[in-house]
């Protein structure tokens, strides 16, 4: 299978960090036009090669308007997304609101945005961000996260199941623990980075968290995957074995 996204145009969610900026980078060696858009523009501007915009997932308005200018998308990567900590006993309601509106609503709304043009076109591939903390996997502390990312999977077979027939692909990716700026924000609130660190290494048998990087090839292969829909793709380094 050839991995080659020439003439295919890709829009990436939180896309200036993390993973979103790794797949972004991805896209854009493999041949793609990449629209990275995120609300940290300072982060985009340090983007090479892609094009940008401002795009705020939570906001309908914006997220209309970002996919009407960025005209024919043939991947959209929904990548943006929130880790919250605790239990059940431990979120409130506004945490979980707030969860399920990043992790889950605005995936919805950028596939309504972007989705009927694809139809138009009989052809298109959506990935989703999800986690091996969903339904997948039970995971302590992280109640709302793994309610709202089992949620995703849901969502992304659903699509899937809708529109097979119509030349619409949509897969979702489920990591274990990834390197990137907002885990090492997550690792240092515990007080202890160092043990917080160990503790996450040490659930994952390969021995190691993943690299970003490894991450984005596994959204370049879903977009480039033309026989393959409606999987939670895990990649969590002998997690769920």
């Amino acid at each position: 299978m050839s991995l080659d996204l020439t003439g295919q145009k890709v829009l990436v969610t939180a896309a200036a960090q993390g993973i979103g900026r790794a797949s972004a980078e991805a896209f854009l060696r493999a041949g793609a036009t990449v629209l990275a858009t995120d609300i940290n523009m300072d982060g985009l501007d340090t983007l090479q090669g892609c094009e940008t915009a401002r795009l705020d997932v939570l906001d309908a308005a914006s997220v209309a308007q970002v996919c009407k200018a960025a005209g024919q998308i043939d991947v959209l990567f929904n990548c943006a997304g929130v880790v919250h900590g605790g239990s059940v006993l431990d979120c409130s309601d506004d945490e979980l609101d707030f969860g399920y509106d990043l992790n889950v609503k605005a995936m919805v709304r950028m596939v309504r945005a972007v989705l009927p043009g694809m139809l138009d076109r009989k052809s298109g591939a959506i990935i989703n961000m999800s986690s091996v903390a969903s339904s997948v996997k039970g995971v302590p502390n992280r109640f709302v996260y793994s309610t709202t990312k089992a949620a995703v999977i849901g969502m992304t077979k659903s699509i899937a199941a809708d529109y097979v027939g119509q030349g619409i692909r949509c897969n979702a990716i489920c990591p274990g623990t990834v390197q990137s700026p907002s885990l090492d924000e997550r690792l240092a609130a515990t007080g202890d980075y160092d043990a917080a660190r160990a503790d996450f290494v040490a659930r994952q048998p390969l021995g190691r968290i993943a690299d970003a990087d490894e991450i984005a090839d596994l959204a370049v292969y879903l977009a480039a995957a033309t026989y393959t829909t409606g999987q939670a793709y895990c990649i969590d380094g002998g997690w769920t074995i």
